[in-house]
């Protein structure tokens, strides 16, 4: 299975704007720049991308792990948060944090946290990051 998206780019780097697409069309032309990346400008950015792909596939990995300990989610909540560095080598994704509420009726919280431990070294897009991964974790009733 192999999945694609593009990116376009015109212009410098501090003035030049581009867009990305993805094969989907879920995103369309979406705009990204120096300052939807460094600085608070309306569109999106690489490094967003990456936190909601991570919150996405950690969540679905999540819900083949309870569903392996006979336990089916009501809802999973995950926020990614992706912090960029830079460093002498240039600009760097040192870290993920993903903070995870969950409501999953009959679960303990040792099955809940054994359960999450396990989607986050387990989730496709976790093993891909060269990055500290971080997770808070929260079983409501």
């Amino acid at each position: 299975m192999k999945r694609s998206a593009s990116a376009m780019w015109n212009g410098d780097i501090k003035t030049g704007k581009g867009t990305i697409s993805t094969d989907s069309g879920v995103l369309s032309n979406s705009q990204y720049s120096f300052a939807t990346r460094f600085e608070n400008g309306k569109g999106t950015n690489p490094e967003e991308l990456i936190a909601a792909a991570h919150a996405g596939c950690f969540s679905m990995a999540l819900s083949g792990q309870l569903g392996e300990a006979g336990l089916v989610a009501q809802s999973i909540q995950t926020k990614g948060t992706v912090t960029i560095e830079k460093s002498a080598g240039g600009f760097t994704i040192t870290a993920v944090h993903l903070d995870l509420t969950a409501r999953i009726p009959g679960a303990s919280q040792q099955a809940f946290e054994t359960a999450a431990e396990n989607a986050k070294s387990g989730c496709p897009v976790s093993k891909v990051l060269n990055a500290t991964i971080t997770l808070d974790k929260k079983l409501v009733a």
